[in-house]
């Protein structure tokens, strides 16, 4: 006999989109600021010296849409909101409200688990994206404020530079990094045993496989996108 398809419960997965986005998108828009100064003073320090001021806005933006604005995202979805969830999921499991929704007739998966693993599949790209601009506002600002570099030099830079296949591969490597930190964090969640003390070595057990599983999962798509 065929099982019949699970059913996505929308309403507990739009809750949860709501609750990732403004939890993390503060921290992800400073945390991108000072990373984008950072690097444009390395960038701008070392390129001047070889004449090439030209070329930082392209490298900036290489940098940040491949590699550093996902990655850094991802960290601070694991911390913030990976954390949340399995204290929150090891919690109920440890009262056994788990228990309860089964006995209710909910699958605890369809009830708790999808809607969280989609939920960030989808808000990572999207702080991505945000945190993207940030990080390239911040870099066009200091480098124009503090070595005279201007706006349009940056920003033609990085349009050469950049394409779009660039944007594609930050929002597929965002998409991954978000599906496996709530996979993480609700697995480590929904198993905790132990009481308030298994409650807290679950969650920071889940921060630091997610943490781990990131850059695995990074160096893996970076070895399928950038093979050739």
């Amino acid at each position: 006999m065929l099982k019949q398809p699970k059913r996505i419960n929308w309403e507990q997965t739009m809750q949860q989109i709501a609750r990732i986005g403004p939890q993390t998108l503060g921290v992800s828009l400073l945390t991108s600021s000072f990373v984008g100064m950072v690097f444009t003073i390395q960038f701008c320090k070392e390129f001047a010296k070889v004449g090439l001021k030209n070329a930082i806005g392209g490298l900036l933006g290489l940098a940040f849409a491949r590699e550093l604005t996902p990655v850094i995202c991802a960290i601070i979805l694991a911390g913030r909101i990976g954390s949340a969830i399995a204290a929150e999921l090891g919690t109920m499991q440890v009262t056994e409200q788990v228990d309860q929704l089964t006995v209710l007739g909910t699958d605890p998966i369809d009830y708790l688990v999808i809607p969280r693993v989609i939920a960030c599949a989808i808000s990572l790209p999207v702080l991505c994206i945000i945190s993207f601009a940030q990080s390239l506002a911040a870099s066009i600002l200091l480098a124009d404020l503090r070595y005279g570099v201007s706006p349009n030099v940056i920003v033609d830079s990085a349009a050469k530079y950049l394409e779009p296949s660039d944007l594609g591969i930050m929002t597929a490597k965002a998409v991954a990094f978000g599906a496996v930190i709530a996979v993480i964090s609700c697995g480590w969640g929904t198993t905790t045993t132990g009481g308030a003390k298994g409650v807290g070595e679950s969650t920071t057990a889940s921060v630091v496989i997610s943490l781990t599983a990131i850059f695995i999962v990074d160096f893996v798509l970076s070895l399928i996108f950038f093979q050739k």
